[in-house]
Order: structure tokens, then sequence, then C-alpha cells
């Protein structure tokens, strides 16, 4: 089946509720299309000095379509999220400055006056973004992807979380598979956050911030999974790059887990023992800083394909 969920007041929401119910429930192997707000609840692009257009069905946090169940979802099992279209709209926005953060603070750009905002225009059919002069090639993917936790909430839009939700993670184009844990009953996702473009870090705390039209594909997997993200993205055909998630307060510890995701990965699926999955990881892959904005630090290991057909054991 395929359904359509447009931006309104009953199907918006800010902060995570276990509680709210679900708009529907599908079946696994069904699609989804959104109709996405900014994260920023607008109508149009801000602009300086203007009060800026937002929906009047606004709250707090990231303007989220959801939760949508899967039939047959329960703890333990892996909901797969394979992203199938993105199409940002017309405009976009970047803010820098201004709002107290460890960034702005080391920078000297707290407060109105140190505050700025970019306006972009986004030409989907050329895959550029242009503001004041500059232009630069769009990427577009969605900032949240996430399941309800298992705590009792309600639980902010902010901080990304074991069961996914705001990991900024510029990977999650078209073509990829995100896996998530699932923690209650249905999964319960929630989607939003559409980005144009952004680097590694999300360094301002936003990126290119847009509307966004995105197709998605749920998948339910009934078998033990991961206690954080992982993910599948494209390259070559049939060789994706493997990507798993690391999320801490502290820096180091968000990169130990990451790394110790990838290792068990590498040694599920090559047959090698832990020693061998690190010897072959050191020169093949990669720790990059996922975000610098939201709380808690994110990093991501992503191993990129191996040429050839490695040997098993």
């Amino acid at each position: 089946m395929h359904y359509r969920i447009g931006a309104d007041a009953s199907t918006l929401h800010g902060p995570i509720l276990p509680e709210r119910a679900p708009l529907l429930t599908v079946q696994s192997g069904d699609t989804i299309e959104f109709d996405l707000l900014d994260a920023g609840w607008h109508l149009a692009a801000p602009a300086h000095g203007q009060e800026p257009s937002r929906h009047p069905a606004r709250q707090a946090g990231h303007a989220l379509i959801g939760p949508v169940a899967v039939q047959g979802a329960e703890p333990g099992m892996a909901l797969e999220v394979e992203v199938l279209r993105l199409e940002p709209g017309s405009w976009g926005w970047t803010r820098a400055g201004g709002f107290d953060s460890p960034i702005n603070r080391a920078l000297g750009l707290v407060g109105q006056e140190a505050a700025e905002l970019l306006t972009w225009q986004i030409d989907a059919a050329a895959g550029l973004a242009s503001s004041r002069g500059f232009s630069l090639p769009i990427c577009p993917f969605l900032g949240w992807i996430g399941l309800c936790p298992a705590e009792p909430g309600p639980h902010s839009t902010t901080p990304p979380r074991s069961v996914g939700g705001n990991l900024d993670c510029r990977e999650l184009v078209a073509g990829s598979k995100l896996f998530l844990p699932v923690a209650r009953t249905g999964a319960l996702l929630s989607v939003g956050d559409g980005h144009a473009a952004q680097g590694d870090g999300e360094l301002s705390g936003t990126a290119i911030e847009c509307p966004m039209r995105a197709a998605l594909r749920l998948t339910l997997h009934p078998v033990p999974q991961r206690p954080f993200p992982r993910a599948e993205v494209p390259r070559a055909p049939g060789a994706p790059a493997y990507i798993t998630f690391g999320l801490s307060e502290d820096l180091n510890a968000a990169s130990v887990q990451a790394t110790a995701a990838m290792l068990d990965w590498i040694c599920q699926k090559y047959g090698v023992t832990q020693s061998v999955a690190l010897a072959l990881a050191s020169p093949s892959v990669g720790l990059r800083v996922t975000q610098v904005a939201n709380l808690v630090w994110g990093v991501h290991a992503t191993l990129e394909p191996f040429l050839g057909s490695p040997a098993h054991g």
C-alpha cells in the first residue's frame, strides 16, 4: 500500500509523546509520502526584521509528522526506513549566531546583534541553492527520522537518541536505508527537518532548512537489533557504504560507540574476529562528527565498500 500525509494540525507535532495516537497503521513493506514543513514551522522563507509566518499548529521543537505505527512491530525488532525520494522546496534558510551555544560562546557570537540569517533560493532541477551571490550543490536529506523512546515522555525533539530522531546525518540521502531499534509496540515513526544541504557537524546549528516531500518505505525486521541506529547508504550499485552511529555528551564515548558498532558489523558480515575487524577498520573506516548542535555529540563511522569479495573466516 502507498499512503500520503500532508502537514496540518492533525498530523503535525513537536515533542514526542508516547500516548499520542498513530495517524495510521501500515504493514511492513508499505510506502508513505510525507509533505513536510521546514523544521521551524515556516509557511514561507523567514527574513530579517520581519515576523516569520508560521503554521498555526506550531509547537515547541521541530515540525514533525507522525507517529506512524507498523503492524507487528515490537521492542527488540528493527524498523528499516528506506529513503525512496526527496524533493526539497524552492526556498530554505540558515541561521548563525545569536543564541547561546558552546560554539557561539567561543566565537563571541551570542546576542541578537551577532545573529545572521541567510535565505536560499533552491533550484532542485539544477541541483543548486543560492544566497547573496553564493551557490552550492544541494544534497537533500531528512535531519529527523526516529521512533518513540521506551521511556515516559514528553521527549524534546532536539537530542538524537538510540531510536534515532535528530541525527542530522548528511549521508541519509535518497537510496539510503536507516535501521532503527524498536522500543515500543508499533514502532511509532515520526519524520521531519528537511535539509537541502549540510556539512558534517551542522556547525551553526542549522543546515539549509527547507520544506521537503519525502517518500519512505517501512520494512520490519523481526530480529534482535543493535542498541543504536545503523545505515546503508548508496555508493556503487549493489555495494553500499555502511554507517554506525554513536551519541553521547562525551565525544570520546560517542566515537567508541560508533567504532564498536562498526566492528561488530564487520565481524558479523565477514566472519572475522574483533581484532581482525579493528585491523581492517583502521585503513578503511572513517570517523566523522555528525553534528555538534543537538545537546549530545553525534559521531558516525563509515565503511566504504571493499573491492573484490573478502574471504570469510
